[in-house]
């Protein structure tokens, strides 16, 4: 069976932390627990301006939502990002959409 990873295009993630209030509510965890976090990457630029990026990350509780898939269901914060940059399937399909993009990371739980 192939393996299957959660890809997230952070170059347009808009920071809206969608996915972990999906992630919190599907798993029922209490605060300051949650399989995905929103880390915020401040840069400061040559002209002096400030450049926020954001980048959502799994953390060590994430299952790729295992009940949800099983069901046929996509992950809940692959459901509900708002932007549209989280992406689940198999290692070989999303290694082929990142070809096409440039600031991508995937995740495969253990």
């Amino acid at each position: 069976m192939p393996k299957k990873a959660l890809m997230i295009d952070y170059e347009y993630c808009s920071g809206c932390h969608t996915c972990e209030v999906a992630c919190k509510q599907e798993h029922n965890y209490p605060v300051g627990k949650g399989g995905i976090r929103m880390n915020e990457i401040i840069t400061e630029l040559p002209d002096g301006k400030l450049r926020i990026d954001y980048l959502p990350f799994p953390t060590a509780y994430c299952d790729l939502c295992a009940n949800r898939v099983s069901k046929g269901e996509q992950p809940a914060c692959v459901k509900h990002c708002q932007a549209q940059v989280m992406y689940y399937g198999t290692v070989t399909e999303l290694a082929k959409i990142m070809d096409e993009k440039s600031h991508c990371v995937m995740y495969t739980p253990r």
